[in-house]
């Protein structure tokens, strides 16, 4: 059975629910788990350096605090099961591409993940992390999806 999770957040609520299956699995087979939330890089088209710079330290900033707090959500829930966790905040340009790095660097044997459903042109335009995943990765991946009432789909 699987030994070492990952679970990357991006605070949503649909991610939470993917934090809480993953702890489930973990208490499940004796997991530990590792939660990952990807500060996207930092970009900017501006005039003038000074407001560049004072900006960008507050975004960043700014960017760091919420990975912790969404960090924190996976942190108590697996202390909450009495489960091994770790936990990695990491910056890159396509978050696939961290995911999958973390998930090797960890020696993790199953990604957890949710997805938020997009369909269509929605999910052209937005792009997918998740599918990313799913395409590039050697490593198992668990997809968490939102459930919705009957009769309706997602992403519409």
């Amino acid at each position: 059975m699987f030994k070492h999770l990952l679970v990357p957040t991006d605070g949503s609520t649909l991610s939470e629910a993917a934090i809480q299956m993953t702890v489930t699995l973990a208490v499940e087979s004796g997991a530990k788990v590792t939660g990952l939330h990807v500060i996207p890089e930092f970009h900017v088209l501006a005039y003038g350096t000074e407001m560049i710079a004072d900006n960008e330290d507050r975004i960043i900033q700014a960017a760091r605090q919420r990975a912790d707090d969404y960090l924190e959500v996976i942190k108590k829930a697996a202390a909450q099961a009495g489960v091994e966790c770790n936990i990695v905040a990491t910056s890159r340009a396509h978050p696939y591409e961290a995911i999958i790095s973390v998930a090797a660097e960890q020696n993790c044997d199953l990604i957890v993940m949710a997805s938020h459903g997009r369909s269509g042109m929605r999910a052209f335009l937005l792009g997918s992390e998740t599918q990313k995943v799913l395409t590039h990765s050697q490593i198992p991946v668990l997809v968490v999806r939102q459930s919705t009432p009957a009769g309706t789909h997602p992403g519409r």
